[in-house]
C-alpha cells in the first residue's frame, strides 16, 4: 500500500439504505399538456422575476422591477407582487397587484403580465399607471 493510499474503517463507509427504508423517497415528474399549457404533475413552485415601468406624469416616470411570490405551475394560476419604484422626481410611489393568469412560449414556459395604479405620492400629490412582464 502506498503512504498516499488508506483502507476505510467500517465506520467511515458510507451508509447504503436498507430496503424498506421510509428515508428513501423516489418520485416521477410527469408533464402534461392542457389547455395548450405545459403542466407539471406533481405542479412545481416557482416565481418570476418582473420589470417594468409607469406611466410619463407631472414630467416624469419611474421603473420597478422585482420578483414576484411562489405559486404551483398549474393551468391558470397566478402570482401575487408587490414593491416600490424608482425614486425620480424626489420620490416613490408603492404598487402591488396580482398577475395575469400564464401566457405560453411558443418554446415551451411561459410568463406573465403585471399592470395597475401606484400610490400617490410626490411634491405635486399623484399616481401612475404601470405595465410590465414577469417572465
Amino acid at each position: 500500500m502506498h503512504k498516499e493510499e488508506r483502507r476505510v474503517s467500517k465506520e467511515e463507509q458510507p451508509i447504503k439504505p436498507a430496503k424498506g427504508n421510509p428515508h428513501k423517497h423516489e418520485f416521477k415528474m410527469v408533464f402534461y399538456e392542457m389547455d395548450g399549457h405545459m403542466a407539471h404533475h406533481p405542479p412545481v413552485p416557482h416565481a418570476h422575476p418582473f420589470k417594468g415601468e409607469t406611466s410619463f406624469n407631472v414630467g416624469h416616470l419611474h421603473h420597478l422591477a422585482g420578483r414576484t411570490a411562489i405559486a404551483e405551475d398549474t393551468p391558470g394560476h397566478v402570482h401575487h407582487y408587490r414593491g416600490t419604484t424608482t425614486f425620480d422626481d424626489g420620490h416613490v410611489h408603492h404598487f402591488e397587484g396580482v398577475t395575469s393568469p400564464p401566457i405560453p412560449r411558443p418554446g415551451g414556459g411561459h410568463y406573465h403580465m403585471i399592470e395597475g395604479q401606484t400610490t400617490v405620492n410626490g411634491r405635486i400629490p399623484h399616481s401612475h399607471g404601470y405595465r410590465g412582464i414577469a417572465e
